[in-house]
């Protein structure tokens, strides 16, 4: 049985593939798309260690080993790794997960055991945050040290920036202030068993246009020579063993950059359902479903057929009403679009703008090569970008000699 904490629709469905039972244990009643699938939901908030072991010790497959604790998300990996430990049921060490998610220890140990060193300096002060990238060297970036989902990530070109950032912390914090890392951004998604990593598939991140640190989306396959693919194998797994990761699935985020693969952080826990259906479509790697089979000790799933490119976009809208509703069916039926999905109801109002990996929606799409992918992307998020003043973007008619058909929802 998989005890899955909050888990997204995505994780529920990728259990079915699996063949494993879902339980569900969220503090509330769980949504339709989270219930279907699931063999019964657990009302618990499994923020609360005792609660969520309490609640898991009198269900009869968590009694006869037959279960573990799974939590896919960056505030629930920790709590499902605690929880196993105490049931006596299988899964990630919580040393492991701890250990990854405290980004100055990483990267210190990384930086002791690899030749050519990232430079960091730990903050408990946002007002020191000027004279530690001054001494670290601009651009460099800020981050939470225990953060995720990019969340609180700054970017710092130079002192007047830094002086701005102050303010966007605490006073009193827990931050890394280290040197940029410049190339080529992968995300490696990995499945660890008895302490051997083997690696599901690469994403090749796409930054956004402008200045900043925020991510336009990602493509599959990446293409790599030898000499590189041997760098980032041996940097994610030299990482895992520093941590102490010896079972379960990791996240990690690397920079090409020209003295070779360098660490940005890594995480015990898949990718995103996003980046999870990307790595479906594009590589024929269920990420999702292949970690709750070798979690649970069941069969591999069957693989999925993969496309030769696919891609994902993200959506971002500025906050105010947003109508899509004639833009988004043809976007929809574009040639590559396999699916849309926004997260701002029909014709409701963004209210937050997008903050590290929270955006409003994202688009993906497959095809024959890299070009016919990115078109198709491109075409998607021109429809659906709203024009200057709040109005959507009007679908092509017949002057650009294609319709606008219909499309069934995805």
């Amino acid at each position: 049985m998989a005890v899955l904490l909050s888990p997204r629709p995505a994780v529920v469905a990728a259990a079915r593939r699996a063949g494993a039972h879902a339980l569900v244990v969220a503090p509330g009643p769980p949504g339709p798309s989270v219930r279907e699938g699931a063999e019964r939901p657990v009302r618990a908030d499994w923020r609360d260690h005792r609660r969520l072991v309490a609640a898991l010790a009198g269900v009869p497959a968590v009694r006869r080993g037959e279960a573990a604790v799974f939590g896919f998300a960056a505030d629930s990996a920790l709590p499902a790794a605690r929880a196993n430990e105490e049931l006596g049921l299988p899964g990630t060490p919580a040393a492991a997960v701890a250990a990854l998610m405290d980004k100055a220890a990483l990267r210190a140990r990384v930086n002791a055991a690899f030749g050519r060193p990232v430079s960091f300096a730990r903050c408990g002060r946002a007002a020191l945050i000027p004279f530690l990238a001054g001494l670290i060297g601009f651009p460099c970036v800020v981050k939470p040290r225990a953060g995720a989902d990019g969340e609180g990530v700054r970017l710092l070109l130079d002192a007047h920036q830094a002086e701005q950032a102050v303010h966007d912390y605490p006073e009193i914090t827990d931050l890394l202030v280290e040197e940029l890392l410049e190339g080529p951004e992968i995300t490696v998604e990995t499945l660890s068993r008895g302490g051997r990593h083997r690696i599901l598939g690469l994403t090749r991140l796409q930054a956004a246009a402008g200045p900043g640190l925020a991510v336009a989306g990602h493509t599959v396959p990446v293409p790599l020579d030898a000499r590189t693919a041997d760098g980032v194998r041996a940097l994610v797994r030299r990482v895992l063993n520093l941590a102490g990761h010896r079972d379960g699935p990791a996240h990690t985020e690397i920079v090409l950059t020209a003295r070779g693969p360098r660490l940005i952080e890594a995480h015990a826990r898949p990718p995103g359902p996003e980046l999870a259906q990307l790595l479906r479509l594009g590589l024929g790697s269920d990420v999702l479903a292949c970690t709750l089979a070798a979690g649970l000790g069941l069969p591999a799933p069957v693989r999925p057929p993969r496309a030769a490119h696919a891609g994902l976009r993200f959506l971002d809208f500025p906050p105010g009403p947003l109508d899509l509703s004639g833009s988004l069916p043809a976007a929809r039926a574009l040639p590559g679009v396999v699916r849309i999905r926004v997260d701002v109801p029909p014709g409701g109002t963004v209210r937050h703008a997008p903050t590290g990996s929270f955006h409003h929606g994202h688009v993906l799409a497959t095809g024959r090569t890299a070009a016919a992918v990115a078109h198709s992307l491109d075409e998607a998020a021109a429809l659906l970008a709203p024009e200057p003043g709040g109005r959507p973007a009007q679908p092509p008619g017949p002057a650009t000699g294609r319709p606008v058909p219909g499309s069934p929802p995805q």
